[in-house]
């Protein structure tokens, strides 16, 4: 176990230190989630266009509830495995790129978990009448995960863990959308 932490370390001080200081601000707007209120909205305007409301009103519930879940099971990870943030570890401090630094605790990112479930969940209501629309989702769930190790608050298995639980609530509640949705 102890080598693969450290592969973790070592894979993250490699892609932390390609940041640049021309390049925060722009890491740092892509990781902030107001700024993708927008995109947000497109969302919906999508899901509006493509289901009934009563359909749209279980689609969103069930969004609000697996985010809901994602977000709280992060949390309950990061205290219960209490693994430090890159930009707390004593060790890593005086070598990499800090640009941010949040609380404590950063096993495993709920910013990764979070994305990748709004990416897995849209993929599978809306890929039949998009094709490209998942592609799209993904690279942005990876670009936004990916700031997290840029601006130095995650390690790459934070992410990985992250976007793997979010994957999965993701396909688990669009499942149950859909069961739900076709039986009204």
């Amino acid at each position: 176990m102890q080598e693969f932490i450290e592969l973790d370390r070592q894979l993250f001080l490699f892609l932390n230190t390609l940041g640049n200081t021309s390049f925060d601000h722009f890491w740092l707007l892509i990781s902030n989630k107001w700024i993708w209120i927008p995109l947000y909205a497109i969302f919906l305007f999508i899901l509006a266009k493509n289901f009934k409301l009563k359909s749209l009103v279980f689609i969103l519930i069930f969004i609000a509830v697996g985010i809901t879940i994602s977000d709280q099971l992060a949390g309950i990870f990061k205290v219960s495995v209490a693994r430090l943030r890159p930009c707390h570890d004593s060790t890593l401090i005086s070598i990499m790129r800090t640009v941010e630094c949040g609380g404590s605790y950063g096993f495993y990112s709920s910013h990764a978990s979070n994305s990748f479930f709004l990416a897995s969940f849209l993929s599978i209501l809306l890929k039949k009448k998009f094709g490209w629309f998942p592609y799209f989702l993904f690279v942005w769930a990876f670009v936004v995960s990916y700031s997290r190790i840029y601006l130095g608050v995650h390690f790459p298995f934070d992410i990985a863990m992250g976007a793997l639980v979010g994957f999965l609530l993701g396909g688990l509640f669009a499942t149950l959308a859909q069961r739900t949705i076709y039986k009204h």
